[in-house]
């Protein structure tokens, strides 16, 4: 075999013919002669076994180029937000110190802010020293979504919260002095969230898109790697800017930039810093694809298609020396159910006690508006394919048919959007019936402001409902159900959801189902707690066009 000669200068050739500088002895001829130098042979065209190499090396070569690229682009994240979280903490302080000293909102608020607020504490250094530590410890400086986690933010800003109050408590005892220190990490924390909500925004209008986005290719089936592709997490202005991907198949897609067996030259050539795995890979060409890789220093991410379908939870398990992916589905159960449950009673309680003259003020008007009984009593399905009767005030002429609302959904559940898409008093399309001759003027007012909805604080204090769920289907909707839209039965439905704040009338029933499904899967007390908030203004603005 031919030995590998060595590399030239710049290290961009394998191979070639002998250096034209040796110096070459010429035997003699018989007649002691020398014979005639023979031409220089040409050096042989490179093999593709050459060109392999070539790529293999440069790709190591380039490995530590893309390490560096990682660590900067880690490094300006961590700078990016500890500035703008130091900015936000600087703002809150200096907001504080104007209605606290200034009175720019009057003595009253002034007064208030001197006793909830310690002078100085948030810009001090052991709380700033406490808030910067549990901020890296918590996790609020790494990658992808944790940065942007209330629940994280909020654990950094109470737990720094505490190291002064501890502090304090040690010093002087428990008293006013403690509870100011919450108060601040109440503001700090809403201060944290503003900032990382805006943040990423503002670099983005700040610099380039893309400008400092990793350069990506995917690799795996066509279909899964077109769908990856599409994600947000994935599209341009993010953390990563698309170079096509590469197909499993043979011959590759049209759209693909190569076949699976291109990884290296597309590496190589293009300067890949990322490749995302998508969907399934065989064992072999798998560990092409990792080898490769992480020889040329890129992150190496995987979707798991399985997993996004299925909505589960993946955590890693070790069992006797082997990693196992556990999957399990994101259900409320013990403690989660007891609060959610404890939050309803209490909130259920409070809203008919408080609301209790509006409620006796709506059911005169609508006794007076049409003949009929005050309340339409409508049966529905809960949790777990339960049937109750819900409470609402009546909308529409007593006795008056459903039949045009049945065939409505009956369509919609078939598919039909152009069908069913309606245009409004406004004219924009929503998916709804408009101009419905049943509902009566008294109704169409209550639709609109959905006090009509109110008197479900009943079935909430029953525990036929909750404040916050999906949006609970009658009859006819759950008979016509696909197998995927009887996850929404996993919990009390609600009077307000992530539907109803997402859009409402203005969203297909499709994505209706679709935004109650990943309610069940992501519910939090935050979730609640933001649905809850954002619901006051699309009742006040009427955002969802609900009527």
């Amino acid at each position: 075999m031919e030995p590998v000669r060595s590399a030239s200068r710049d290290g961009d050739e394998i191979g070639g013919g002998p250096s034209a500088a040796a110096a070459t002895l010429l035997p003699e001829s018989p007649a002691g002669q020398l014979r005639k130098p023979q031409a220089p042979s040409r050096p042989a065209p490179p093999t593709e076994a050459d060109e392999h190499l070539r790529v293999r090396l440069g790709l190591q070569r380039r490995a530590s180029s893309n390490v560096r690229r990682h660590v900067v682009r880690s490094a300006r994240r961590l700078s990016v937000l500890f500035l703008a979280d130091l900015t936000a903490v600087c703002g809150v302080d200096l907001l504080l110190r104007a209605i606290r000293d200034g009175g720019i909102l009057g003595d009253r608020v002034a007064a208030l802010a001197v006793a909830a607020f310690p002078s100085g504490a948030i810009t001090s250094p052991p709380y700033l020293v406490a808030l910067f530590l549990t901020l890296f410890i918590t996790g609020n400086y790494g990658t992808g979504d944790q940065r942007r986690s209330p629940r994280r933010l909020f654990g950094a800003a109470w737990l720094a919260a505490l190291l002064q109050v501890w502090t304090a408590v040690w010093s002087t005892g428990f008293g006013l002095g403690a509870l100011q220190y919450f108060c601040t990490a109440a503001v700090v924390w809403n201060a944290l969230l503003l900032d990382r909500l805006t943040v990423d925004r503002i670099v983005a209008w700040l610099s380039p898109p893309d400008s400092h986005a990793a350069r990506t290719v995917f690799v795996g089936p066509a279909e899964d790697c077109r769908e990856a592709a599409a994600h947000p997490a994935f599209r341009g202005g993010g953390e990563y800017a698309q170079k096509g991907f590469l197909d499993l198949r043979s011959p590759a897609a049209p759209d693909a930039v190569g076949a699976i067996g291109d990884l290296p030259r597309l590496l190589h050539d293009a300067h890949v810093e990322a490749v995302v795995v998508c969907g399934y890979l065989p064992d072999r060409e798998l560990q092409d694809v990792v080898n490769i890789s992480l020889a040329a220093g890129c992150q190496l991410l995987s979707v798991p298609r399985s997993i996004e379908v299925a909505g589960v939870h993946p955590s890693l398990v070790w069992r006797r020396g082997r990693p196992l992916m556990e999957l399990t589905a994101p259900k409320l159960q013990g403690h989660q159910l007891a609060l959610k449950r404890a939050v309803d009673i209490a909130g259920a309680t409070v809203g008919l006690v408080v609301l209790s003259p509006l409620l006796a003020l709506v059911a005169l008007a609508v006794a007076l508006d049409s003949p009929g009984p005050v309340f339409f009593r409508q049966e529905r399905i809960g949790v777990g394919g339960r049937r109750f009767r819900v409470w609402k005030f009546r909308t529409m002429q007593h006795g008056a048919s459903d039949s045009s609302h049945r065939d409505l959904v009956t369509r919609m559940l078939a598919g039909d959007e152009e069908g069913t898409r309606q245009t409004g008093a406004d004219g924009r399309e929503v998916f709804k019936l408009v101009n419905d001759p049943r509902v009566t003027r008294l109704g169409a007012l209550l639709r609109r402001t959905s006090l009509d909805e109110l008197p479900q604080l009943i079935n909430v204090l029953t525990g036929e409902m909750s404040l916050v769920g999906p949006r609970p289907p009658v009859p006819y909707e759950f008979e016509a159900y696909d197998h995927w839209q009887f996850d929404r039965l996993q919990v009390r439905p609600g009077i307000t959801g992530l539907w109803q704040v997402s859009g409402r009338n203005l969203l297909s029933y499709r994505q209706m189902c679709e935004l109650d499904v990943e309610y069940v899967r992501r519910w939090s007390v935050g979730l609640d707690l933001r649905i809850l908030c954002r619901t006051i203004p699309v009742v006040l603005f009427n955002s969802g066009r609900a009527a």
